[in-house]
């Protein structure tokens, strides 16, 4: 009883650090790879919106991004927006990222919707 109760704080105190360290992955690979048309804040106001037919998503607007599942977004990030009938300009990247990547940025999106802006 002793070791499943000290298995369990363990689990209890590893928790918030492996979700604060994915949600830095997340960051990271969105500063990288994202930025350039969703925009350094997530406004959906990068670099190269303003030459694109069709304008990238305010990863910032709540509502929006509420009404997306993480299932969603994790297959949008993985096959591009045609997978979910949205712009072919929104690229696949699941050939260079790996499952943990992808979810790391949904838990970035989350975390950009999801703030006081």
């Amino acid at each position: 009883m002793k070791t499943l109760l000290g298995l369990a704080s363990l689990a209890l105190m590893l928790a918030p650090y492996s979700h604060a360290q994915n949600n830095d992955a997340g960051e990271t690979l969105y500063k990288l790879y994202c930025t350039q048309c969703h925009g350094i804040n997530g406004d959906g106001k990068g670099v190269n919106a303003a030459q694109m037919s069709v304008q990238p998503r305010s990863h910032i607007d709540r509502e929006e991004m509420m009404a997306r599942s993480n299932d969603e977004l994790f297959k949008v990030i993985e096959q591009g927006g045609k997978s979910i009938d949205k712009s072919n300009l929104m690229p696949a990247w699941g050939d260079n990222f790996s499952d943990d990547e992808i979810t790391a940025l949904v838990a970035h999106l989350r975390s950009l919707c999801c703030e006081d802006n």
